[in-house]
This record gives C-alpha cells, structure tokens and sequence, in this order.
C-alpha cells in the first residue's frame, strides 16, 4: 500500500468520523405559529420550549454540564492491547532473582523448564566474571549512578562478531564505556557491565514473570539505543522513509526537543546494509505506522509519553503524525490532529502523579491499542530512575486487572534496548552485507518480555525468537490489519506461542506493589525526561 494512501486514509477516516456535539437530531424542531393562535398559547409553548431546554441541558445532552458526561460509554468486550515499554535492561541483569524464587523452582539453567540466566560472564580477556548486585535506581544502599553506552558502536564491541559463523561471541561487554566515564571509575565499579538488580528492588516483575508468561528468547529487533528502538515498536522501521534500506541508529545531538521540532544540527547517524555509520540525516521521517492502519480500520489507540520532544516519543518523529508548527528544522512543537482537541491521542505531560492511563482505565475510555511510555524516575533507565518502575508498572497492571478490561486485555511489558548490560545470549542472527530487509542494523540483544492476559499460559516460559516486529505482527493479527512491510512482516514470530485461546480464562491475581510504592505514588515532581539515550 502506497504511503500516501495511508495519510489519506488517517485523513478521511477522521473527518468520517467526527461527529458535531449537537447533530441534527438533538436540534429543536422549528414549530411554526398561525397568526390567529392567541398571546396565551403563544406563552404556553414558551414555556414549554424553556421546560425542554432545561431537560436537555440538565441531561447534556447538547453541550455544557459536566465535560465527562460527554464520553462515549465504556465497550469493555472490545479487543484491547497496552504495550508498556520500559527501558535499558537485560533478562540477566533485571531478572536474576527468577532463579531463586519459588525456591528456586523452576530456576535457571538451560532445560526447557527454565529460566535462561546466568549468573556470570566472559569478558574479552576470555576470563569469567561474577555477576554481583547493585540497586535499581540512584537511591538505596548501592545505588546506580551511572550508566553504560549503548550506542551501534557498543553493540558491535558487545556481541564481537564471529564471521565465519556469524554469530556473536558475547564476550566485548567490558570494552562498553560509561557514558560518562568520571561517573563509573573502576575502584568504585569494578566490571560495571556485569551487574544484576537486586532482586528486592524489583519483586513485582518477578511475580509477573512467574505467574504469567517470561520470553527466554525476546530481543531488541535494532542495534543501538533508545530513539530508534521507540521508533520500531510504533512503526516496525527507523527507516527515514517507506523505502530507504537506513536506519537511523543513534540518538542525535538533542533529547529534549527531538524529532521534526530538533534543533537544527542536531542530526541522526544513518547506517547503510553493511553496517556501517555513513551519514546523518535530520530527524523528521514520513513512512507509515501502526497508527495509519489502526485508524483506518477505525481502532482506537494512544500513545501516553512524559513529554513533547523525548526521544521516547516516538510519534514526534514522523512528521504525518507531528504536524509540526513550521517547515522542519525551524518548528517547535507539533501540533498535528493527534497531538490537539479535546481528546488528543498523543497524551504527554505522563507520570504517577498525573497519569491519564490510569484515569481512562478507570472511566471505560481506554483505547484498543495503548503506548504506555513512563518518565525517567519511573523507566528503570540506569542513572536516571529512582527505582520507581515496579510501582509505576504494577499500578497500571493492577488497574487493568481490577476492571472490566481485564477479560478481554492483553498486556505486553518491554525493555527498548539492552543499555550496556552484560546479557550471555546472542542475537539469533547479525544481519550485515546483504539485500534482505533490516540487514546493517538487525538483531540486537536480548531485552526482557512479560506478556499477560487471561489467555496467556500461566507460569510459562517461552523459548521461541521474538523481537519489536512480534508485536506489531501480534496486533496486526489481533485486529485483522495488513503489514506495514516492515519490522512486522519480517518479525521472528506473532507471540502465537505464549497463548492458550482454549484454556479456561485465568482470573487476574493482583500483584503486590514494592515496598517503596506509597513514595512513589506521592511523588508530585514534574516528568522528567531522559538524559541522553
């Protein structure tokens, strides 16, 4: 399907779709008085008329009153998949506390049954290094007060290529440096690519993981950081346009107003099919998304973000989406149809404090489709977080659980990138000189997946591939969409895998908030944004 097939439909659809707050049918008939009809009469049906307004207004039904009577009503027997897409982490260093809990049943090992963690790496010396603890957030006992690269340049040093087999060898993680080297020096943080999260700090993802489905198997479909790994899981590409074989690979010179309302020279590294960095480009793209075929199948969807310009934004990237306030590079804002009016669906100003996520679950308004993308205190993102993630993300857990969503709900929770952190599996395949789609820049490494829905296999361990295009093929499949061509149509799977559509439906078991959950909740601070990657 042509690309600006997908723009006009968005187009169309919207305007077939908007419906005027008083149509005809609410108008008041216009009754038309014969002259011989007496004063008294005519008074009587005044009376009459400001009776009928006064009901119509008392029951809202042509404007004013309470602005909530004006939503639609909850359809809770609707399909409805929340993707909440958390950041920088690895299964063996997120999830090392799955090999004892339980008592260590199933644990960790290689076995079907088991969780695939390790607890120890290689380096380039070839020597094993001892995974050893640290806190999940800056605050605590042991705090994480750096954080690693985790650009294509530390992915490549990372995985250190074979290229007889072309698979990697996983033993580069400690030629990874700190984005900041004064903030990791090693008489402070020795190995500080070898660590795993004290598993205390995150109890509510291993309940998840162990009541509900844990992928052994799920990575990052691009090689680098956060910008493009946003822009794959709205769109399944990084690519500038629908056909282009770049990707943007790296964050850009500016995080704080990215994609079509960047700063000027803040330009994007582009890497061609052989893996190579060969340009930069600015970074407002025009391809098509999932938003195009979720609005033109007329699906409902929002994206909820901590802010306009985060490089977690993906919709700011894609200058359909944007509608940006001025011709590129010179605009500020965006200020498309999906960013404005009374019910926008790129929602930002996001975090525990003012979440809309939790307030639409709560009045029957959440959308099909839903991006649940946190602010920095409550990402996991190392450096930047206050240990926050687990509240942030059992709140909304527990909320669609403890509606009526929850029957028919399917709730997909990812990591965008690997942030630097030793992970011992390698990416199924490296893809680099060749014609095939995503060749230069697929597969990254291993992020974690937490999948749950009453139709998910309970206590479940996947060992199939997946990656980013898994789940918009999953959506794709869900809602009878075609494929964008992308990511989608080139993913590892669908998540087929990880349902049961014949068991019983599990009834939701609400997940214990961590320990630090009510400070979470209070914090009233501003969303933060992320620093750099």
């Amino acid at each position: 399907m042509p690309l600006n097939k997908f723009g006009a439909d968005r187009v169309e659809n919207s305007v077939a779709g908007f419906k005027p707050e008083c149509p005809e049918d609410c108008a008041f008939p216009r009754t038309r008085i014969s002259p011989p009809m007496s004063r008294l009469v005519l008074v009587s049906l005044s009376i009459v008329a400001l009776c009928a307004v006064g009901i119509l207004l008392s029951l809202n039904g042509c404007g004013g009153g309470d602005p909530s009577s004006k939503l639609p009503p909850p359809n809770y027997n609707l399909p409805h998949v929340v993707i909440i897409f958390q950041e920088n982490r690895t299964p063996d260093n997120l999830f090392q506390g799955l090999c004892s809990a339980n008592g260590g049943v199933p644990g960790c090992g290689t076995n079907p049954g088991q969780y695939d963690i390790a607890s120890s790496g290689v380096n380039s010396h070839h020597q094993t290094i001892a995974l050893t603890p640290i806190d999940l957030g800056t605050v605590g006992g042991n705090p994480d007060n750096y954080d690693l690269s985790h650009t294509h340049s530390s992915f490549v040093k990372m995985c250190d290529l074979n290229s007889s087999t072309g698979v990697c060898k996983m033993d580069g993680a400690d030629l990874i440096p700190c984005d900041i080297p004064a903030t990791c020096p090693t008489n402070a943080y020795p190995n500080p690519q070898f660590k795993y999260v004290e598993p205390s700090d995150v109890q509510p993802y291993l309940q998840m993981a162990a009541q509900y489905t844990f992928a052994n198997r799920m990575f990052q479909t691009n090689q680098g950081p956060s910008f493009p790994a946003h822009q794959f899981i709205l769109s399944g590409t990084s690519a500038p346009t629908a056909t282009s074989n770049l990707f943007a690979a790296e964050n850009g010179g500016a995080v704080k107003n990215s994609g079509c309302f960047s700063p000027p020279a803040a330009l994007v590294g582009l890497i061609d099919p052989t893996g190579k960095e060969s340009s930069k480009m600015y970074p407002c793209y025009e391809h098509a998304t999932l938003t195009d075929l979720l609005d033109a199948a007329k699906i409902s969807w929002r994206y909820y973000a901590p802010s306009a310009g985060s490089i977690w934004t993906a919709p700011d990237a894609i200058q359909h989406m944007c509608g940006p306030n001025a011709t590129p590079p010179n605009a500020t804002g965006c200020v498309g149809p999906d960013w404005t009016g009374e019910a926008p669906k790129v929602v930002v100003g996001q975090n525990q404090s003012n979440a809309q996520v939790l307030a639409d679950i709560g009045t029957g308004q959440l959308p099909q489709v839903t991006w649940v993308i946190p602010d920095g205190q409550d990402s996991d993102h190392a450096s930047l977080n206050d240990g926050c993630g687990p509240s942030w993300v059992s709140s909304i857990v527990n909320a669609i659980g403890n509606s009526a969503y929850w029957p028919n709900t399917t709730i997909i929770i990812a990591w965008d990138d690997w942030g630097g952190w030793y992970d011992h599996v390698p990416p199924p395949e490296v893809l680099a000189n060749c014609a095939q789609w995503g060749c230069g820049y697929v597969y990254g490494f291993r992020v974690p997946l937490i999948v749950m829905s009453p139709y998910t296999k309970p206590a479940y361990i996947s060992h199939v591939n997946h990656d980013f295009g898994s789940i918009l093929k999953f959506i794709e499949t869900k809602f009878s969409l075609p494929s964008l061509g992308y990511a989608d149509t080139n993913a590892l799977d669908d998540l087929s895998d990880l349902f049961n559509p014949n068991q019983t439906p599990a009834m939701f078991q609400p997940i214990t908030p961590p320990s630090n959950d009510a400070a979470c909740r209070a914090d009233t601070s501003p969303p933060t944004d992320p620093d750099d990657d």
